[in-house]
Protein backbone atom coordinates (compact mmCIF):
# COMPACT_ATOMS: atom_id res chain seq x y z
CA UNK A 1 0.00 0.00 0.00
CA UNK A 2 2.76 2.27 0.85
CA UNK A 3 4.27 2.26 -2.35
CA UNK A 4 1.64 2.22 -4.61
CA UNK A 5 0.58 5.61 -2.78
CA UNK A 6 3.98 6.61 -3.11
CA UNK A 7 3.52 6.25 -6.92
CA UNK A 8 0.40 7.87 -7.01
CA UNK A 9 2.04 10.93 -5.32
CA UNK A 10 4.60 11.09 -7.63
CA UNK A 11 2.00 11.29 -10.62
CA UNK A 12 0.35 14.39 -8.51
CA UNK A 13 -2.52 12.75 -7.42
CA UNK A 14 -4.19 14.07 -3.70
CA UNK A 15 -4.32 11.25 -1.68
CA UNK A 16 -7.35 11.56 1.03
CA UNK A 17 -7.35 8.49 3.82
CA UNK A 18 -8.35 7.75 7.54
CA UNK A 19 -7.05 6.63 10.82
CA UNK A 20 -4.05 4.54 10.59
CA UNK A 21 -3.85 4.54 6.85
CA UNK A 22 -3.28 8.08 7.20
CA UNK A 23 -0.79 7.76 9.67
CA UNK A 24 1.00 5.30 8.35
CA UNK A 25 1.40 7.08 4.90
CA UNK A 26 2.74 10.35 6.59
CA UNK A 27 4.63 8.55 8.57
CA UNK A 28 6.28 7.11 5.64
CA UNK A 29 6.47 10.81 4.28
CA UNK A 30 3.62 10.90 1.93
CA UNK A 31 1.64 13.46 1.67
CA UNK A 32 -2.17 12.49 2.70
CA UNK A 33 -5.31 14.46 3.48
CA UNK A 34 -7.13 13.06 6.08
CA UNK A 35 -11.02 12.55 5.66
CA UNK A 36 -11.97 14.49 8.58
CA UNK A 37 -10.41 17.78 6.30
CA UNK A 38 -12.75 16.70 3.09
CA UNK A 39 -16.01 16.11 5.19
CA UNK A 40 -15.68 18.80 7.95
CA UNK A 41 -16.27 15.96 10.54
CA UNK A 42 -14.37 14.18 12.88
CA UNK A 43 -14.45 10.07 12.93
CA UNK A 44 -17.01 9.00 15.59
CA UNK A 45 -18.55 6.06 17.20
CA UNK A 46 -15.02 4.73 18.11
CA UNK A 47 -14.26 4.98 14.45
CA UNK A 48 -17.51 3.10 13.12
CA UNK A 49 -18.34 6.40 11.15
CA UNK A 50 -15.52 7.87 8.99
CA UNK A 51 -16.28 8.00 5.49
CA UNK A 52 -20.36 7.59 5.43
CA UNK A 53 -20.69 11.06 4.31
CA UNK A 54 -21.91 12.86 0.97
CA UNK A 55 -18.97 14.50 0.36
CA UNK A 56 -17.02 10.94 0.12
CA UNK A 57 -19.87 8.89 -1.60
CA UNK A 58 -21.24 12.13 -3.78
CA UNK A 59 -17.45 12.52 -4.94
CA UNK A 60 -17.78 8.82 -5.79
CA UNK A 61 -20.90 8.27 -7.61
CA UNK A 62 -21.01 11.85 -9.51
CA UNK A 63 -21.44 11.03 -12.70
CA UNK A 64 -19.05 13.41 -14.70
CA UNK A 65 -20.94 13.46 -18.13
CA UNK A 66 -24.31 14.74 -16.24
CA UNK A 67 -25.19 18.33 -16.84
CA UNK A 68 -27.62 18.16 -13.50
CA UNK A 69 -24.63 16.15 -11.07
CA UNK A 70 -22.27 18.74 -11.86
CA UNK A 71 -24.15 21.35 -10.64
CA UNK A 72 -25.48 19.61 -7.58
CA UNK A 73 -21.78 18.60 -6.55
CA UNK A 74 -21.00 22.26 -7.24
CA UNK A 75 -23.46 23.67 -5.00
CA UNK A 76 -22.39 21.14 -2.20
CA UNK A 77 -18.62 21.49 -2.38
CA UNK A 78 -18.27 18.41 -3.18
CA UNK A 79 -14.92 16.98 -4.88
CA UNK A 80 -14.94 14.25 -7.34
CA UNK A 81 -12.89 11.27 -6.23
CA UNK A 82 -11.59 9.39 -9.26
CA UNK A 83 -9.70 6.51 -7.71
CA UNK A 84 -10.90 4.48 -4.82
CA UNK A 85 -8.50 1.93 -3.04
CA UNK A 86 -9.86 -0.21 -0.22
CA UNK A 87 -7.78 -2.94 2.02
CA UNK A 88 -11.32 -4.32 3.58
CA UNK A 89 -10.89 -4.93 7.47
CA UNK A 90 -9.24 -8.88 7.87
CA UNK A 91 -12.68 -10.06 9.42
CA UNK A 92 -12.12 -13.83 8.70
CA UNK A 93 -8.58 -13.79 9.97
CA UNK A 94 -10.11 -12.52 12.77
CA UNK A 95 -12.34 -15.20 13.28
CA UNK A 96 -9.74 -17.60 12.61
CA UNK A 97 -7.94 -16.70 15.78
CA UNK A 98 -8.23 -19.05 18.71
CA UNK A 99 -10.18 -17.12 21.52
CA UNK A 100 -11.57 -14.61 19.61
CA UNK A 101 -14.74 -13.23 20.85
CA UNK A 102 -17.78 -12.05 19.58
CA UNK A 103 -17.16 -8.49 20.65
CA UNK A 104 -14.01 -8.45 18.41
CA UNK A 105 -15.48 -10.38 15.71
CA UNK A 106 -18.46 -8.15 15.35
CA UNK A 107 -16.55 -4.40 15.39
CA UNK A 108 -14.25 -6.70 12.37
CA UNK A 109 -17.31 -6.54 10.06
CA UNK A 110 -16.11 -3.70 7.87
CA UNK A 111 -19.03 -1.11 6.82
CA UNK A 112 -17.24 1.94 5.50
CA UNK A 113 -15.03 0.34 3.09
CA UNK A 114 -17.29 -1.74 1.64
CA UNK A 115 -19.79 1.25 0.93
CA UNK A 116 -16.86 2.97 -0.82
CA UNK A 117 -16.51 -0.53 -2.97
CA UNK A 118 -20.03 -0.72 -4.19
CA UNK A 119 -20.06 3.06 -4.80
CA UNK A 120 -17.28 3.41 -7.12
CA UNK A 121 -17.95 -0.11 -8.45
CA UNK A 122 -21.50 0.78 -9.40
CA UNK A 123 -19.72 4.31 -11.02
CA UNK A 124 -16.83 2.67 -12.95
CA UNK A 125 -17.48 4.49 -16.02
CA UNK A 126 -16.14 7.51 -14.05
CA UNK A 127 -14.09 6.22 -10.96
CA UNK A 128 -11.53 3.10 -10.43
CA UNK A 129 -11.79 1.00 -7.59
CA UNK A 130 -9.01 -1.47 -6.44
CA UNK A 131 -9.53 -4.07 -4.14
CA UNK A 132 -6.86 -6.27 -4.53
CA UNK A 133 -3.06 -5.56 -3.90
CA UNK A 134 -1.95 -7.67 -6.68
CA UNK A 135 -3.36 -5.21 -9.06
CA UNK A 136 -1.03 -1.77 -7.91
CA UNK A 137 1.54 -2.29 -9.59
CA UNK A 138 -0.67 -2.94 -13.06
CA UNK A 139 -2.93 -0.03 -12.09
CA UNK A 140 0.37 2.37 -11.60
CA UNK A 141 2.36 1.52 -14.88
CA UNK A 142 -1.56 2.98 -16.90
CA UNK A 143 -1.47 5.60 -14.96
CA UNK A 144 1.99 6.58 -15.93
CA UNK A 145 1.49 5.54 -19.49
CA UNK A 146 -1.47 7.34 -19.92
CA UNK A 147 -2.62 9.73 -16.82
CA UNK A 148 -5.58 7.78 -16.61
CA UNK A 149 -7.25 4.05 -16.13
CA UNK A 150 -9.42 3.14 -19.65
CA UNK A 151 -12.82 2.23 -19.48
CA UNK A 152 -11.77 -1.75 -20.33
CA UNK A 153 -9.69 -1.52 -17.13
CA UNK A 154 -12.01 -0.35 -14.92
CA UNK A 155 -14.90 -2.22 -15.75
CA UNK A 156 -12.50 -5.06 -15.18
CA UNK A 157 -11.54 -3.57 -11.44
CA UNK A 158 -15.21 -3.27 -10.61
CA UNK A 159 -16.29 -7.08 -11.28
CA UNK A 160 -12.73 -8.06 -9.30
CA UNK A 161 -14.33 -5.47 -6.32
CA UNK A 162 -18.40 -6.53 -6.25
CA UNK A 163 -16.63 -10.09 -6.48
CA UNK A 164 -14.42 -9.26 -3.45
CA UNK A 165 -17.92 -7.76 -1.43
CA UNK A 166 -19.44 -11.03 -2.28
CA UNK A 167 -17.29 -12.78 -0.99
CA UNK A 168 -16.68 -10.46 1.75
CA UNK A 169 -20.28 -10.68 3.15
CA UNK A 170 -20.46 -14.33 2.22
CA UNK A 171 -17.49 -14.88 5.30
CA UNK A 172 -19.69 -12.49 7.58
CA UNK A 173 -23.18 -14.47 7.03
CA UNK A 174 -20.84 -17.68 7.58
CA UNK A 175 -19.22 -16.50 11.01
CA UNK A 176 -22.29 -14.95 12.57
CA UNK A 177 -24.00 -18.68 12.54
CA UNK A 178 -21.38 -19.46 15.24
CA UNK A 179 -22.89 -16.89 17.75
CA UNK A 180 -25.99 -17.25 20.41
CA UNK A 181 -27.95 -14.17 21.78
CA UNK A 182 -29.81 -15.67 25.25
CA UNK A 183 -29.59 -12.54 27.06
CA UNK A 184 -25.90 -11.57 26.07
CA UNK A 185 -24.01 -12.30 22.36
CA UNK A 186 -21.60 -15.49 22.55
CA UNK A 187 -19.72 -16.93 20.17
CA UNK A 188 -19.09 -20.91 19.76
CA UNK A 189 -17.77 -23.21 17.04
CA UNK A 190 -19.52 -23.54 13.54
CA UNK A 191 -22.26 -26.27 13.31
CA UNK A 192 -21.55 -28.89 11.39
CA UNK A 193 -24.55 -28.35 9.38
CA UNK A 194 -25.14 -24.48 9.23
CA UNK A 195 -28.57 -23.06 8.30
CA UNK A 196 -26.48 -21.37 5.65
CA UNK A 197 -23.31 -22.01 3.74
CA UNK A 198 -21.79 -19.38 1.34
CA UNK A 199 -19.69 -19.94 -1.37
CA UNK A 200 -17.17 -18.12 -3.44
CA UNK A 201 -15.36 -19.36 -6.76
CA UNK A 202 -13.02 -18.16 -9.27
CA UNK A 203 -12.12 -19.66 -13.20
CA UNK A 204 -9.10 -21.42 -12.20
CA UNK A 205 -8.77 -22.77 -16.26
CA UNK A 206 -10.98 -23.44 -18.81
CA UNK A 207 -11.08 -27.15 -20.09
CA UNK A 208 -10.54 -28.45 -23.76
CA UNK A 209 -14.11 -29.77 -23.26
CA UNK A 210 -16.64 -31.18 -20.53
CA UNK A 211 -18.21 -34.82 -19.74
CA UNK A 212 -18.93 -35.06 -23.87
CA UNK A 213 -16.54 -33.19 -26.65
CA UNK A 214 -19.68 -30.90 -27.51
CA UNK A 215 -19.47 -29.53 -23.93
CA UNK A 216 -18.17 -26.72 -22.30
CA UNK A 217 -16.52 -26.90 -19.17
CA UNK A 218 -14.06 -25.60 -16.54
CA UNK A 219 -11.90 -25.80 -13.24
CA UNK A 220 -13.17 -23.18 -10.47
CA UNK A 221 -11.37 -23.28 -7.16
CA UNK A 222 -12.39 -20.92 -3.75
CA UNK A 223 -12.02 -17.60 -4.22
CA UNK A 224 -8.93 -16.26 -2.10
CA UNK A 225 -7.57 -19.39 -1.16
CA UNK A 226 -3.90 -20.68 -1.90
CA UNK A 227 -4.20 -22.77 -4.94
CA UNK A 228 -3.57 -26.60 -3.33
CA UNK A 229 -4.39 -29.78 -5.05
CA UNK A 230 -4.99 -30.07 -8.50
CA UNK A 231 -6.26 -26.27 -8.61
CA UNK A 232 -2.59 -25.58 -8.01
CA UNK A 233 -1.01 -27.42 -11.11
CA UNK A 234 0.43 -25.83 -13.99
CA UNK A 235 0.30 -27.35 -17.48
CA UNK A 236 4.26 -27.39 -18.86
CA UNK A 237 3.49 -29.23 -22.11
CA UNK A 238 0.72 -31.02 -24.20
CA UNK A 239 -3.07 -30.02 -24.52
CA UNK A 240 -5.70 -28.35 -21.94
CA UNK A 241 -6.87 -31.12 -20.01
CA UNK A 242 -10.49 -31.77 -19.72
CA UNK A 243 -13.11 -32.61 -17.19
CA UNK A 244 -12.45 -36.15 -16.54
CA UNK A 245 -8.61 -35.98 -16.60
CA UNK A 246 -9.32 -33.00 -13.76
CA UNK A 247 -12.05 -34.60 -11.23
CA UNK A 248 -9.74 -37.57 -11.78
CA UNK A 249 -6.62 -36.14 -10.68
CA UNK A 250 -8.05 -34.08 -8.55
CA UNK A 251 -10.09 -36.97 -6.79
CA UNK A 252 -6.60 -38.99 -6.64
CA UNK A 253 -4.82 -36.16 -5.12
CA UNK A 254 -7.47 -36.11 -1.99
CA UNK A 255 -7.26 -39.98 -1.30
CA UNK A 256 -4.37 -41.22 -1.61
CA UNK A 257 -3.43 -41.63 1.18
CA UNK A 258 -6.70 -43.00 2.94
CA UNK A 259 -7.01 -46.14 0.90
CA UNK A 260 -5.00 -49.85 1.73
CA UNK A 261 -4.37 -51.77 -0.04
CA UNK A 262 -3.25 -50.12 -3.38
CA UNK A 263 -6.04 -49.23 -5.58
CA UNK A 264 -7.06 -47.91 -8.97
CA UNK A 265 -9.48 -47.64 -11.01
CA UNK A 266 -11.19 -45.48 -13.78
CA UNK A 267 -12.76 -42.40 -12.78
CA UNK A 268 -16.12 -42.36 -14.74
CA UNK A 269 -16.95 -46.05 -14.84
CA UNK A 270 -15.53 -46.50 -11.60
CA UNK A 271 -14.20 -50.03 -12.50
CA UNK A 272 -11.12 -51.37 -10.89
CA UNK A 273 -8.08 -52.11 -12.90
CA UNK A 274 -6.63 -55.42 -12.45
CA UNK A 275 -3.48 -55.59 -11.19
CA UNK A 276 -0.64 -57.85 -12.03
CA UNK A 277 2.76 -57.29 -10.10
CA UNK A 278 4.52 -54.45 -8.57
CA UNK A 279 1.51 -52.08 -9.14
CA UNK A 280 0.79 -52.52 -12.88
CA UNK A 281 -2.58 -52.23 -13.55
CA UNK A 282 -3.38 -54.16 -17.18
CA UNK A 283 -7.02 -52.83 -17.83
CA UNK A 284 -7.60 -50.42 -20.14
CA UNK A 285 -9.57 -47.13 -19.00
CA UNK A 286 -12.20 -45.32 -20.92
CA UNK A 287 -11.20 -43.22 -23.54
CA UNK A 288 -10.15 -39.76 -22.33
CA UNK A 289 -11.33 -40.49 -18.53
CA UNK A 290 -9.18 -39.65 -15.34
CA UNK A 291 -7.59 -42.30 -13.45
CA UNK A 292 -7.37 -42.29 -9.58
CA UNK A 293 -5.59 -43.95 -6.98
CA UNK A 294 -4.12 -44.31 -3.54
CA UNK A 295 -0.94 -44.49 -5.09
CA UNK A 296 2.07 -42.61 -5.35
CA UNK A 297 2.09 -42.87 -8.93
CA UNK A 298 5.75 -42.46 -10.97
CA UNK A 299 5.18 -43.13 -14.23
CA UNK A 300 1.69 -43.67 -16.08
CA UNK A 301 1.63 -44.72 -19.50
CA UNK A 302 -1.39 -44.73 -21.91
CA UNK A 303 -1.29 -46.66 -25.06
CA UNK A 304 -3.67 -45.74 -27.75
CA UNK A 305 -4.56 -48.66 -30.31
CA UNK A 306 -3.27 -49.08 -33.71
CA UNK A 307 -0.84 -46.29 -33.57
CA UNK A 308 0.44 -47.58 -30.29
CA UNK A 309 1.81 -43.77 -29.46
CA UNK A 310 2.50 -43.39 -26.13
CA UNK A 311 1.07 -39.81 -23.71
CA UNK A 312 3.22 -39.84 -20.50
Amino acid sequence: MVEFARELAALGIEIVSTGGTARLLRESGIPVRDVAELTGWPEMLGGRVKTLHPKVHGGILFQRAKAEDRKEVAEHGIVPIDLVVVNLYPFSATAAKPGVTAGELIENIDIGGPAMVRSAAKNFQCVAVVTDAADYAAVATELRGKRELSLSTRLELARKAYARTARYDGEIATELERLAANGNVRIGALEKLPQRINVALERRQTMRYGENPHQQAALYIPAGASRGGIGGREATAGQRAFLQQSGGSGCGVESRHRIWPARCCDRETQQPLRRCRAGIFTRCVSEGAGVRSNLSVWRCIGVQPRTRRRDV
